[in-house]
């Protein structure tokens, strides 16, 4: 992959706004950001992630599940990006994303006091089982 790709995605998505930042993110409703020193041979599949996030048109979330539905729904719509531009699919680092979420939610669940896993509301608030009776 050669360094027109950042070019022909950017042609392909002309309403989507690419800016440069310290990491990659999505800035609902229409904004990428890209890391400074992207590299197209490495940083690729984590651009269409981005890119996946604008398309799917699903951002907010109420609950940590919520959230890891989105970035699951985010990381499909870039295997099917990868797809069309013929960039590998590296399964091991979509699920090393993944799993950020994943420990973050589990970090987040469990009980401060007794440790037992904690169930979150549609409020977005963490219950404890044990500790909330």
């Amino acid at each position: 992959m050669d360094a027109t790709f950042l070019a022909k995605v950017k042609a392909d998505y002309p309403d989507i706004r690419f800016i440069t930042g310290k990491r990659f993110t999505f800035r609902p409703p229409r904004t990428v950001v890209i890391t400074e020193n992207f590299d197209p041979r490495s940083d690729s599949l984590l651009l269409l992630h981005e890119i996946g996030h604008a398309l799917c048109g699903r951002w907010t979330f109420r609950t940590e599940v919520e959230r890891l539905k989105i970035e699951v729904l985010a990381w499909e719509e870039a295997k099917k990006l990868a797809t069309s531009y013929k960039i590998a699919i590296d399964e091991e680092l979509i699920e090393d994303e993944l799993n950020t979420y994943r420990d973050f939610l589990h970090q987040k669940s469990r009980c401060h006091s007794c440790g037992l896993t904690r169930f979150q509301t549609p409020d977005g608030v963490f219950h404890c089982p044990k500790c909330d009776i």
